[in-house]
């Protein structure tokens, strides 16, 4: 058999297992893995090192399949590779309960699935970051242990979600020419053709970022090969727009929208099989063209061997240290230097903001954990998410470890996603807090995947000020907390921080959110205690174990819960505060801390400048919240505190009239 002809029905076995499993679930996208069933073959067949046998090699290229939707081309892929872990019984309950075949990918379900994708562009945008860890990784251990691609396939609505301007744009600013796109050019969306909604030249704005682009016919085997040949060349990131035919064999629905999201039908599919020369049952696949994929999987298996070889040649210390890293494991030392600097903020007692708060403890933790990889949204100078030891990174300089993100939230957190997923960094980056609502969807899928991202949310309140109630963020903190594993932290003063930043980078399944003030804060613990607190999610800050009134506070305002049970005492009825840094490990507490902690008060306050959703979970239905019920305004702090009525006054005097009309 002529290689063109192993190649025709290397590509075929994916388009025919594509329409298969499709039509079993009568569910899912068959036209794309059939229009790019082509270029897969070529990528994986010729260039991928991949080796299906050790899925998390660290020195694998990574290949991420942004278009989502067409999962059953890496599934269909990994299975003819010889996956074991997608026999073809994976392939026939597609889209089924506990398969590891869902309907989008999810690299927590499927080894071999690099990230998680469907919404579309972020495979796209994650890739920058992984093409960049790839880059920075490799700066600092050299080409012998750090040298692979990031090879991206892309579809139209990929590349016209906003976030895929922000990706390409920064991928474009910083060189990263290890990371190719194979863009399915098929002119084909849901609602139909692409001239419906767009007429952008997807080639001509790649260049205009900086990129390599051109066209090929992406149907035509040689053409794809030598588009990546040239791209594997290139000193910039580069896009291959393949023209496809989008369910390609199909008699009456290829190019065509028909193709695009559901079943085929079994006359269709019929059809498809006569046009394509395959005569086979559904998820049949002969020999030949098994022996053909399994052909292509060895190939990997020589690279692989010559670099574990040269990483066993490595300088011992080296070699651990980096094995350490890609395991995602922290440096020992780490407990002993956050207590060392906790009885440091304990006894010195400053009166900062917690944004500062967070600059002082990084320039202790990037002494201790090399791994964090920094950067900010355009906002350095207002998160103060630069540590002293920390470098910027440059086009020219990789070994920075501080990112210019620019003014591209989304993007920002997108890329920290794909440099989590690379591994060997811990990423964190910065913006306001009310710009969570632009990363949100990457936020999402930090907590979805459960990777450990850590956002440094600062102007975390009305306390932010005059820039009013455009940049406050009221509702904020509430719709993050609604996130399932994201551990949202609001932490109180110097203290606090440092614990809730050491918890971060100690939670290696969960993405956190600092939200941080912009106004200044006295330190409340002034007695030294080894234990994290704040890993309790809330805990007695001060006062008794029982009080007439429980003030439940976070953030800026435990200052003011502090403040109020004052002047409840000064009234002569009795007060306890409690500190409430995380209602997510608040929940994960045993019910006998959770009661103690919450206690039979009389009373209950909650104290946040924020709205009041999730708080009865403290204070009850009928409990008091001195917060928000609306937006902020435009006016220095203090003013709208006083303005909106979170106040040590208001909340004491809340308190005491509840009091009285209980009695």
């Amino acid at each position: 058999m002529t290689a063109p002809e192993t190649h025709k029905r290397m590509a075929n076995a994916i388009r025919a297992l594509a329409m298969d499993s499709v039509e079993k679930a009568k569910s899912g996208h068959p036209g794309m893995p059939m229009g790019m069933a082509d270029v897969a073959t070529v990528l994986f067949s010729r260039f991928l090192k991949y080796d299906v046998n050790a899925p998390f090699w660290p020195d694998r290229d990574r290949f991420i399949l942004s278009a989502g939707h067409g999962s059953m081309l890496i599934y269909s892929v990994l299975h003819l590779l010889g996956s074991k872990e997608l026999p073809i019984s994976e392939l026939q309950n597609f889209r089924q309960l506990h398969s590891k075949t869902p309907g989008h990918p999810e690299n927590f379900m499927t080894p071999g699935v690099e990230t998680t994708t469907g919404p579309l562009g972020q495979g796209l945008a994650m890739s920058v970051g992984f093409a960049l860890a790839e880059r920075m990784l490799a700066a600092e251990y050299g080409a012998d242990l750090v040298d692979h691609y990031t090879y991206v396939i892309a579809g139209d609505g990929c590349l016209m979600e906003g976030v895929s301007h922000e990706a390409i744009d920064l991928a474009g600013h910083l060189k990263l020419n290890k990371l190719i796109v194979l863009f399915d050019d098929n002119g084909i969306t849901i609602d139909g053709h692409t001239d419906l909604s767009t007429s952008v030249d997807q080639v001509a704005r790649f260049k205009a970022s900086g990129w390599n682009a051109e066209r090929v016919d992406g149907l035509d085997p040689e053409e794809v090969a030598a588009a990546i040949e040239r791209a594997r060349n290139s000193d910039r990131p580069t896009l291959i727009a393949c023209k496809t035919i989008i369910g390609y064999g199909a008699p009456t629905k290829a190019d065509s929208h028909a193709s695009h999201g559901s079943a085929l039908g079994d006359k269709e599919i019929a059809g498809a099989r006569e046009a394509l020369g395959w005569p086979y049952a559904p998820f049949e696949i002969p020999d030949d063209v098994y022996a053909a994929w399994h052909g292509a999987a060895a190939k990997s298996a020589e690279p692989r061997a010559a670099w574990e070889a040269r990483l066993a040649a490595a300088d011992a210390a080296v070699r651990s240290e980096f094995e350490r890293r890609m395991k995602g494991e922290l440096p020992a030392g780490l407990d002993a230097a956050v207590d060392a600097y906790k009885k440091t903020l304990s006894e010195t007692k400053p009166k900062v903001a917690t944004r500062k708060s967070s600059e002082m403890a990084l320039d202790m933790l990037a002494t201790v954990v090399p791994e964090l990889a920094g950067g900010s949204a355009d906002l350095t100078g207002s998160n103060l998410t630069r540590a002293k030891a920390q470098q910027p990174l440059t086009p020219d300089d990789y070994s920075g470890r501080y990112i210019h993100y620019g003014i591209r939230e989304f993007g920002m957190s997108a890329a920290m996603n794909g440099i989590a997923l690379h591994g060997g960094f811990i990423p964190y980056g910065g913006t306001f807090l009310v710009f969570t609502d632009y990363a949100r969807p990457a936020i999402r899928l930090s907590a979805l995947m459960g990777e450990r991202v850590i956002y440094v949310m600062t102007h975390d309140s009305i306390g932010l000020g005059e820039d009013g109630p455009t940049h406050q963020p009221v509702e904020h903190v509430a719709a993050l907390r609604a996130i399932p594993h994201l551990r949202v932290f609001r932490p109180a003063d110097a203290v606090e921080v440092a614990e809730v930043w050491q918890i971060a980078i100690e939670s290696p399944h969960n993405p956190s959110v600092l939200a941080l003030s912009r106004q200044n804060l006295p330190t409340l613990r002034t007695e030294h205690v080894s234990e994290n607190k704040s890993a309790r999610g809330a805990y007695l800050i001060a006062g008794p174990e029982t009080a007439d009134v429980t003030l439940f506070a976070t953030g800026s305002e435990v200052e003011i819960a502090v403040n109020a049970k004052a002047k409840i005492e000064e009234a002569g009825r009795t007060a306890r505060v409690v500190s409430v840094p995380s209602f997510e490990l608040f929940e994960l507490q045993d019910d006998a801390y959770k009661a103690a902690t919450i206690g039979n008060s009389k009373v209950r306050v909650g104290i946040e400048a924020a709205i009041r959703l999730g708080w009865d979970r403290f204070i009850g239905v009928d409990g008091i919240f001195i917060g928000m019920n609306g937006f902020g305004a435009s006016a220095p702090a203090d003013q709208l505190y006083e303005y909106f009525g979170i106040t040590a006054q208001h909340a004491a005097d809340a308190a005491l009239a509840r009091l009285n009309t209980n009695a």
